[in-house]
């Protein structure tokens, strides 16, 4: 009962500290070199996708709603807004996290399945966060890489599932177990 408390906290904390940028996020993304990971925008009610959805239509899928689109062009204006440089755009295949990364106008969206969603598919964790891990510790780019995913998928990384349209900002350490170190918060509202 008490590890069930610690972790409904842990995940509140962590949903409620994801709607906004802190300051050691903003320095490292200015800074350059470093990775942001986003959850993509709201999308319509539920979790996972309809029954028979397929990644090649977006109408089988849940998409985002208005409120999802509006705090992912917020997004890309906090990083205008402070003269963050992204080198490279990739987002998992599914519609809500291309047009997530669309909209917040950092470059042009390359697909890259390693960002693909895990809710209902455990199978595939452990492969796939195994390159998550391998990507982000090769990051060597001048800007900064923005990958946009799914809330399971970080869950499964790093134990974080942040608010929709905000992420971590992750620096590259290919000398660590993860790959990586969390260095700061990123969201739509700067």
């Amino acid at each position: 009962m008490v590890r069930c408390a610690a972790i409904a906290l842990a995940f509140l904390l962590g949903f409620l500290a994801g709607a906004r940028a802190d300051d050691a996020g903003i320095a490292a993304l200015k800074a350059g070199g470093h990775v942001m990971m986003i959850r993509h925008g709201l999308t319509t009610p539920g979790t996972g996708d309809p029954l028979g959805f397929k990644l090649g239509d977006c109408a089988t899928q849940r998409n985002l709603i208005d409120e999802g689109r509006e705090e992912s062009r917020r997004l890309g204006r906090v990083l205008r807004e402070n003269g963050i440089a992204v080198a490279r755009v990739l987002s998992s295949e599914w519609c809500r996290c291309i047009e997530t990364a669309e909209l917040i106008g950092a470059g042009k969206v390359e697909k890259h399945s390693a960002l693909n969603n895990l809710f209902g598919r455990p199978e595939n964790r452990a492969a796939q966060v195994e390159k998550l891990r391998k990507l982000i510790a090769g990051w060597k780019g001048g800007g900064n890489l923005l990958l946009v995913t799914h809330g399971a998928t970080m869950g499964a990384l790093m134990g974080i599932n942040p608010e929709t349209a905000a992420g971590v900002v992750l620096a590259p350490a290919p000398e660590t177990k993860d790959g990586f170190r969390v260095v700061g918060r990123i969201g739509p509202r700067g």
